[in-house]
């Protein structure tokens, strides 16, 4: 009897064994599968990391132009410190050196002089209007532009304008320059306004602004417009002009032939 009771024991341990190894196996499998999903989650998350940073362009929306840009152009922050402004016709303007302001009417802007232009000191605020013309941002570009074409309407302008215009020109030229369309408009515009006042007195300077207008020709969209501007300018600076322009632009056809 007892030896059956020994060996009735010894079975009853055995199972007891085979069952807790088949927990713990359980357990094992359970926590193996566990740390497999976490680094398959893990691997996951590194590749959409590094084809985020590997590809910005993808991950960023390029942010295109709208209609809507014409209508409403930027403008400047009226809470922000003026002194704080980067541009030096910006800092000008929030000093009150430019003696005129935006008016803005019920069907178009305007200029609105502190004094009249005819007794506005040309020098420096013919050259800080031209400084002008590279801004981007509302009512700078519109003071600017304006300021420039109003001040060249006075009586006088020729005889104050033609000593500037050594100053003037590098201003021209940078807007000439620029990677911007309208601002390259302003600068084309403004040059052609200058050269009609001073006439051949652009003529020294006019090779160092027909690099730029040579390189925009091959824009189809602004060929019309240099065309004829440089056309304005063989009229406006006679003979000497033309010369210039064909050393530069040798395609250049003339209005007198």
């Amino acid at each position: 009897m007892e030896t059956g009771e020994k060996e009735g024991e010894r079975k009853l341990e055995r199972r007891r064994e085979r069952g807790n190894w088949r927990e713990v196996g359980s357990y094992e499998q359970r926590m193996s599968s566990l740390s497999c999903g976490k680094s398959k989650i893990e691997v996951q998350r590194k590749k959409a990391s590094g084809s985020a940073t590997s590809n910005p362009a993808a991950s960023t929306a390029k942010q295109y132009p709208r209609p809507s840009d014409r209508l409403n152009p930027k403008t400047i922050n009226p809470f922000s410190d003026p002194l704080c402004q980067q541009s030096a016709f910006a800092a000008a303007y929030a000093k009150r050196e430019i003696p005129c302001r935006l008016f803005h009417g019920s069907v178009s802007h305007k200029l609105q002089w502190e004094q009249p232009p005819e007794t506005v000191v040309f020098d420096p605020l013919l050259i800080t209007l031209a400084e002008g013309l590279r801004e981007t941002k509302h009512p700078y570009t519109f003071v600017a532009k304006e300021g420039f074409k109003e001040l060249l309407e006075i009586e006088d302008a020729a005889e104050k304008a033609i000593p500037l215009v050594p100053k003037v020109v590098p201003k021209l030229k940078a807007a000439l320059a620029h990677s911007d369309v309208e601002i390259f408009e302003r600068g084309l515009h403004a040059l052609v306004q200058l050269s009609a006042v001073v006439g051949p007195a652009v003529n020294d300077h006019l090779k160092h602004l027909l690099t730029s207008l040579s390189k925009r020709l091959m824009d189809k969209k602004l060929k019309q417009l240099i065309t004829g501007a440089l056309q304005r300018l063989e009229q406006q600076g006679g003979k000497e002009s033309l010369i210039i322009i064909k050393s530069k632009i040798p395609t250049y056809c003339s209005i007198y032939t």
